[in-house]
């Protein structure tokens, strides 16, 4: 089969299942999510060189007791906060100019925090006080997808400035302004006609979190496969690659997502 058309049709199973499962219910989503989020621990593990039985058992415990509780505000405080110490730490890592290899402690706390608990908290972006609401959370995978649209289209047609040449030598700093461009219209439009959020500003905020984060997470997954010597994740997703190749940019924006909306929580 033609490469172009496996890609095509591999993506287009995966946003159907994903746009099915997210509007279906809180369950399909729960369920699709947890099986996402077992085979990027096992490619996790496959790249940091863990072991799969123990990490694979915690992980499946951690998402079946954890993945509902968004109500319970300490512990999404608790959760959040931790996802996004390790994603500064991993920003550390990013900018780096050594190839840092990890401690074996702390390669299980970045499955913990960098893998885990994003998979289970992007469930509670769409478990809010007022119920389960998909939109909220089909509109952050609409905006990551505008986003590295946009930034591809604006690089290849303006590029001249490299944003991160040694880890990602294809993007520049003209994609990435694009990117942030369109993903902010995006989000203007989505928020007016789709969600029908009469904040605005809320969701200028979001899109500049998805466009800023949703790069560093594809930067970050980009840097990890460089210094393991390794092309993809994984090969579930003909064309696509593996399952973090796929979702790299939605882990990483995640945390963030939810540390805005709990900041929003404290201060209201």
């Amino acid at each position: 089969m033609n490469e172009t058309l496996k890609r095509a049709l591999s993506g287009a199973v995966y946003v159907f299942l994903l746009l099915g499962c997210i509007s279906y219910s809180k369950e399909s989503l729960a369920i699709l999510f947890g099986i996402f989020m077992l085979i990027g621990v096992y490619e996790f593990c496959k790249i940091a060189q863990l072991n799969y039985y123990f990490s694979i058992s915690f992980a499946a415990g951690s998402y079946y007791f954890l993945w509902n509780k968004s109500q319970d505000i300490n512990l999404k405080t608790l959760l959040v906060g931790f996802a996004a110490i390790i994603s500064i730490k991993l920003l550390f890592y990013l900018f780096s100019l050594q190839k840092t290899t990890f401690k074996i402690g702390t390669r299980y706390l970045l499955l913990v925090g960098y893998i885990i608990i994003p998979f289970i908290i992007t469930n509670y972006v769409a478990l809010g006080k007022n119920g389960y609401n998909p939109k909220i959370l089909i509109s952050i995978f609409i905006l990551i997808w505008a986003n590295d649209t946009f930034a591809y289209l604006v690089g290849k047609s303006l590029g001249r400035n490299k944003l991160f040449p040694s880890v990602s030598p294809k993007k520049t700093i003209e994609g990435f302004i694009g990117g942030l461009i369109f993903t902010g219209i995006s989000s203007i439009l989505l928020s007016k006609f789709y969600i029908e959020s009469k904040i605005l500003y809320i969701w200028i905020v979001i899109a500049v979190i998805v466009s800023i984060f949703s790069t560093l997470g594809d930067l970050i997954q980009s840097k990890f496969k460089r210094v393991a010597g390794i092309k993809d994740s994984g090969k579930i997703m003909p064309g696509h690659g593996g399952v973090l190749d796929r979702l790299d940019s939605i882990i990483f924006v995640i945390p963030f997502i939810n540390l805005f909306y709990l900041i929003l929580y404290y201060v209201s």
